[in-house]
């Protein structure tokens, strides 16, 4: 990127951070649907609050006005396989959940059986933030190890071609 860009410390700042990268999946009804997010952030601590972050052109975001909750999945830093599909295919032409190790979970959410740690958090609030809606999570259960794992990164992800245009 052009260092004259108008945000080019914003975009060296965010990349220099190397977020988690996470795989959010949820149900509406019998359309289940998934995608790898950027946008993702514990936003609370009593009561706990999580706000996920689905692009505009995704699947999933189009599924999500249907759903009541949602699951939030870490995913190891070697599973780019998983990253790869979540976040490289779309729902609007493969089924993802065909293609990797699943289950029903609370309140029908699908959890991927090689999520390193995951939650389920009831939708609490929605807000549109530009080209992204932003849901705002209560966590209500998952599992999660005693120890923090090596996770799936920003960098791991950033050259990552998405399924629907960014």
């Amino acid at each position: 990127m052009p260092a004259d860009s108008e945000h080019y410390a914003f975009d060296n700042l965010v990349a220099a951070a190397d977020a988690a990268a996470f795989l959010v999946t949820l149900a509406a009804g019998d359309e289940r649907a998934g995608c790898l997010v950027g946008f993702a952030s514990q936003v609370g601590i009593e009561p706990p609050r999580f706000l996920v972050c689905l692009s505009e052109t995704n699947h999933t975001y189009r599924v999500a006005p249907g759903a009541d909750f949602v699951g939030v999945h870490l995913i190891g830093a070697d599973d780019t396989a998983l990253a790869e599909l979540f976040g490289g295919e779309t729902g609007d032409e493969i089924d993802k959940f065909a293609r990797c190790r699943w289950r029903p979970g609370p309140h029908g959410v699908p959890v991927l059986l090689d999520a390193v740690a995951w939650f389920c958090g009831r939708i609490l609030a929605r807000h549109e933030f530009g080209d992204h809606i932003g849901l705002v999570l209560a966590p209500e259960g998952g599992d999660a190890p005693g120890s923090a794992p090596a996770v799936l990164r920003y960098r791991h992800v950033a050259t990552l071609e998405p399924g629907h245009p960014a």
